[in-house]
């Protein structure tokens, strides 16, 4: 009989008092660019906020195409777009929101499986933990200390 292995990740779900000034203001800046989305097929606008190891704050939305699943995910998108600018700055945080267009209410996301290999190349790249910022419907947020709680079987470098 095989040997039974068990996986299980803590995450601390906060109320938005209790979150660091910092981790307010780039939530906020994710729903800021949420609105800028294109997203005419699904309708589904998701906002992603980085904040580097020097302080600089970049921020993306899911652009999506015609030709699915070609759309970019705002995550991927921003880890891209701060890799090729601020190759020597490392993303310190992320935080992802996501709404319906024209709906008040925030939906309950994750990163998808794309998102949390590319979250997880770029930990490695850094050698650096990304904490996560999730947006939830009812206002909460959950801190993940690194993409390990939500990708524990993550694909890694067969080279070395």
């Amino acid at each position: 009989m095989g040997k039974k292995i068990k996986i299980s990740a803590e995450l601390e779900e906060l109320a938005w008092e209790e979150l660091e000034n910092e981790d307010q203001e780039l939530i906020l800046e994710a729903k800021s660019i949420s609105k800028d989305a294109y997203a005419p097929y699904s309708n589904f606008q998701v906002g992603a906020a980085a904040k580097l190891n020097s302080g600089r704050i970049l921020r993306s939305s899911n652009q999506e195409n015609v030709s699915f699943p070609v759309g970019v995910c705002a995550e991927r998108l921003l880890l891209g777009y701060a890799g090729a600018n601020y190759p020597e700055d490392p993303v310190k945080k992320l935080a992802i929101v996501a709404k319906r267009k024209g709906e008040k209410d925030w939906a309950s996301v994750s990163p998808c499986g794309l998102c949390r290999q590319t979250i997880s190349e770029t930990e490695m790249r850094f050698n650096q933990a990304i904490t996560l910022l999730i947006l939830r419907p009812e206002g909460q947020v959950l801190k993940i200390p690194g993409i390990q709680a939500l990708l524990p079987f993550k694909f890694e470098d067969l080279n070395g």
